[in-house]
C-alpha cells in the first residue's frame, strides 16, 4: 500500500487487521523461509546451531536469551530481528507507547477514541522505530524500564491516582515492538523482580497503583556466562520466564574466522595503494584466536572474542601500509615481521589466568609462533624444502626486516634454490611485496620446525642453516 490511511476511520476502511508483534514476526519468519530467504544478514558460522533455535523461539512465540562470552554475535542478533516485522504498522499519533488504533492500552487513547471515534488521526511506524536496547546497570531503576509518576503532571493539578499522571518508562515506549536488554545478571534483583509482570502477564504496575497495560513486545535478553557468578546473576523466576534459552558460541572452523574477519574490518580506500592479504596471514590471525581459546595461560571465562581477530587484521594491515609508505612501494602485503603488531590490539582483549608469572606479551609471541607453525604446516611438507635446506647448509643466509625494501626479498630469494617454487606455491608470482611476504613466511615455517636457525637484532633477522 503506496498511501496508508491517516485516520482511524481509513483503515477500518482499508480491512487490517491487527496482530502482535509476536504474530508478526513469526507469520513474517514463516513466509521467509517459505520463499527460502536469507535470515540474519551479516551473522556468520551459526547457520547450523544458533539460528535454527532463534527460528524455533520465535515460531513457538517465545521469548529468547543469548547466553554466550563477549563478541559472539548476541546484540547483532538481536537487532537483526526488526527485518522480521511489518514494513509499517498504523499507531494512534502523538501517542507515548505506539497504541494499536483498534485496541489502546493507555488511558489518554481510550479517551480520545471514545470522543473522536474514527476522526483520530494514525502514524505509521517503521521497523526502527520499533526497537529499543538498554544495557543493563546497577544503576537502573524501576522508573528507567517502566515507569514513575511526575511530579510536574501532578502540580498541574491532576490526581496522584490519575493514569495519566505517569511518565513511561523504556519497556512501555516499546509497545508492539521488540525490546532488547543486553548483559541481564547486572541488573538490580529488585529490578529484574519488577520484569516478572512484563514478561508473564504482559502488564505493568507503577507505584502501587492499579495500571494495568497489558504490553505486547517480544523481549530479547543477552548474558554472559561469567556473570553468573562474578558481577549478578539471573533470578530463577525471570529466567523461567524466557522460553528459549540460547547458548551462542564462537567460531568452529578457521574459515569461518576468516569470514567474519573480512567482513567486519574497518576498510579505507588509500589513493594509489593496493592491498592484498595473502590467505596463509588471514589464517595465521584467525589461529591464533582459535590457539588463545584453548590456552590454559588465559581466562577462558571472559572468553577470546571475535574482535581480537578484526582488530590484529587492522593493526597488520596497518603496519603494511606504513612500510609501503615509507620505501615508496604501492603494494601493501602484511609479512611475518608485521605480526608484533598484533600484540597491541590483542593485549587489552584477553585475561590471563594467573598474574604476574608471565607477561601478556609472551604469552602472545608464543601463541603466534605456535599459529605460523600451524599454518605452515597445513600449507606445505618439509620433504618439498630439501634443496632449499641443502642451500642453507652449504652457506647460505636470507636477511629479513619489517623495513626491508620488497625488491631485496626478491634479489636474495632468486639466488637460493628452491625458493622460487615455494613462493610460486603461495601464489606470490609478479608481485614483489607478495614474494617478500611469502618468503618471510617460508623462512619462519622453517625456522620454527627447527630446520632453520634465526638470529635476531635489533632491526633486521638473519636465517641460517
Amino acid at each position: 500500500m503506496n498511501e496508508h490511511p491517516t485516520t482511524v476511520g481509513g483503515l477500518r476502511e482499508t480491512g487490517y487487521r491487527p496482530r502482535s508483534v509476536k504474530e508478526e514476526l513469526r507469520g513474517n519468519l514463516i513466509a521467509a523461509l517459505g520463499e527460502a530467504r536469507p535470515l540474519f544478514p551479516g551473522i556468520v558460522g551459526y547457520d547450523a546451531t544458533v539460528i535454527p533455535q532463534i527460528e524455533n523461539a520465535i515460531l513457538s512465540g517465545q521469548d529468547i536469551i543469548l547466553l554466550g562470552e563477549r563478541g559472539q554475535a548476541k546484540t547483532r542478533i538481536a537487532r537483526s530481528l526488526v527485518a522480521l516485522l511489518d514494513p509499517a504498522v498504523p499507531a494512534i499519533a502523538g501517542c507515548e507507547i505506539n497504541d494499536e488504533p483498534f485496541d489502546p492500552i493507555c488511558a489518554s487513547c481510550r479517551y480520545r477514541i471514545a470522543n473522536d471515534g474514527d476522526t483520530v488521526e494514525l502514524v505509521w511506524l517503521t521497523p526502527d522505530r520499533r526497537y529499543s536496547e538498554k544495557l543493563a546497570t546497577p544503576d537502573i531503576s524501576i522508573a528507567d524500564l517502566i515507569g514513575e509518576v511526575d511530579p510536574i503532571k501532578v502540580a498541574e493539578g491532576r490526581y496522584l491516582s490519575d493514569e495519566m499522571t505517569i511518565h513511561y518508562g523504556l519497556l512501555p515506549r516499546t509497545h508492539r515492538g521488540v525490546f532488547t536488554l543486553n548483559e541481564l545478571p547486572d541488573l538490580a534483583e529488585r529490578v529484574q523482580v519488577g520484569l516478572l509482570n512484563v514478561m508473564e502477564e504482559r502488564d505493568v504496575q507503577i507505584r502501587g497503583y492499579k495500571v494495568r497495560l497489558p504490553l505486547d513486545l517480544f523481549v530479547v535478553a543477552s548474558a554472559n556466562p561469567e556473570d553468573y557468578t562474578n558481577r549478578g546473576r539471573i533470578i530463577t523466576p525471570l529466567k523461567d520466564r524466557f522460553g528459549s534459552q540460547i547458548r551462542t558460541h564462537y567460531p568452529h572452523e578457521i574459515v569461518t574466522e576468516v569470514g567474519i574477519m573480512e567482513q567486519e574490518r574497518s576498510e579505507f580506500v588509500d589513493e594509489g595503494m593496493t592491498t592484498i592479504v595473502p590467505g596463509y596471514m588471514k589464517e595465521v590471525l584467525a589461529e591464533l584466536s582459535h590457539l588463545a581459546r584453548r590456552s590454559p595461560e588465559i581466562s577462558q571465562r571472559s572468553g577470546v572474542s571475535v574482535r581480537v581477530t578484526i582488530a590484529n587484521y587492522e593493526n597488520l594491515v596497518s603496519n603494511a601500509l606504513k612500510r609501503a609508505l615509507r620505501l615508496g612501494e604501492s603494494s601493501v602485503v602484511p609479512r611475518i615481521s608485521d605480526l608484533p603488531a598484533v600484540v597491541a590490539s590483542t593485549a587489552g582483549k584477553i585475561e590471563l589466568e594467573s598474574v604476574g608469572e608471565t607477561s601478556e606479551e609472551r604469552v602472545i609471541e608464543r601463541l603466534t609462533q605456535r599459529a605460523v607453525l600451524n599454518v605452515f604446516n597445513r600449507s606445505f611438507a618439509l620433504a618439498e624444502f630439501d634443496s632449499l635446506l641443502g642451500a642453507f647448509q652449504r652457506g647460505a643466509t636470507m636477511h629479513v626486516s619489517s623495513s626491508q625494501p620488497s625488491t631485496e626479498y626478491v634479489k636474495q630469494a632468486l639466488q637460493i634454490p628452491g625458493m622460487k617454487g615455494a613462493v610460486a606455491k603461495l601464489g606470490a608470482t609478479g608481485n614483489p611485496a607478495a614474494i617478500a611476504a611469502a618468503v618471510e613466511f617460508i623462512l619462519e615455517g622453517l625456522h620454527l620446525n627447527r630446520k632453520l636457525n634465526k638470529e635476531r637484532g635489533e632491526t633486521r633477522s638473519t636465517f641460517r642453516g
